[in-house]
């Protein structure tokens, strides 16, 4: 979901061998080939496009991230949708970077292709890759089919160290994110975008009691109830039995439904991970329940979890 709908009050060689063919007297001409091209491997590495992304607005409240909408908040609720910044620029969709000219096997300086299409972060920028901290060792990628999409798909992470590949540590599964896209401008409460950019995942919390293996704090509290209905008139029942907050203008270190908001109420909150309704949402982002479950009994506060989240290209 987008922002809730208030928690139980607002959540891919040509192996162009130049293949100079030798033959006899065309030996000459074939070593002038070589000369001119190279003899070389023309090679394309196409990444599997992970799809989509995750979460919404309209019905997913305990803030503006959070599901379902509607009712008044019990104290201590909070919204939830991250968002980058708040007010009326829509993010662009961004062109995935053209691959590097082609060159030889072996050759000095150039970086081996690797083979292995579970390793790197797909239809992500490298100005994103930037801002991506180098003590993350998990990191949830989250990536939608288009700007203006709600759909996504979500894909976990791992690595050794800073300077290792991130490598794909699990299948990826189906996710919804805000109705109306995605936002990597100023986002405004109740806009039903999804925040574009790099945040961190630190408190969760659910109407049901944690999952084995939970290493967040974990919130087990009966307030976790969406009211209302989704944007497309989905109930809402159970999208918050597991919700994990996305660090987005929320303070770190308190429960999912904690209510302050440092940036301003106008950028709105409470944007979440949450189970999803099948539908989009308020800006949060919806995943299967046993996704929700995976990555609960996954995500270590040691590793320093990360969620990376925008359109295909961000």
């Amino acid at each position: 979901m987008s922002e809730h709908p208030r928690a139980g009050s607002r959540i891919s060689h040509a192996f162009h061998s130049l293949r100079s063919p030798r033959r006899g007297a065309l030996a000459v001409a074939a070593a002038v080939g070589l000369l001119a091209f190279g003899a070389g491997w023309a090679y394309t590495v196409q990444d599997d496009d992970p799809g989509a992304a995750v979460q919404a607005r309209t019905g997913d409240r305990p803030g503006d991230g959070a599901a379902g909408r509607g009712g008044p908040r019990p104290a201590g609720t909070t919204d939830a949708a991250p968002a980058d910044a708040a007010r009326a620029t829509r993010g662009t969709r961004g062109a995935p970077g053209a691959p590097g000219a082609p060159a030889a096997p072996g050759a000095p300086g150039t970086a081996a292709a690797s083979p292995d299409a579970d390793r790197g972060l797909p239809d992500v920028s490298d100005e994103t890759r930037a801002k991506i901290p180098a003590t993350a060792r998990q990191l949830l990628l989250v990536t939608g089919k288009g700007t203006d999409s709600s759909e996504s798909t979500a894909t976990l992470y791992t690595r050794p160290s800073a300077a290792a590949d991130w490598v794909k540590s699990s299948g990826s599964w189906p996710a919804h994110n805000g109705a109306s896209g995605w936002n990597s401008g100023e986002r405004e409460d109740g806009d039903l975008t999804t925040p574009v950019g790099v945040f961190t995942l630190s408190d969760a919390g659910g109407l049901l009691e944690k999952p084995p293996g939970t290493k967040f704090p974990y919130d087990h509290n009966r307030l976790f109830v969406p009211t209302g209905r989704g944007v497309n008139g989905e109930s809402l029942a159970g999208a918050f039995e597991y919700v994990v907050a996305i660090d987005y203008n929320r303070r770190t270190g308190f429960s999912p439904l904690d209510l302050v908001k440092p940036e301003g109420e106008d950028k709105g909150g409470g944007i979440w991970l949450h189970v999803d309704h099948d539908g989009p949402s308020q800006g949060c982002i919806g995943i299967p329940k046993e996704a929700m479950q995976k990555l609960l009994g996954t995500l270590d506060p040691a590793a320093k979890p990360v969620i990376v989240m925008g359109p295909a290209g961000f």
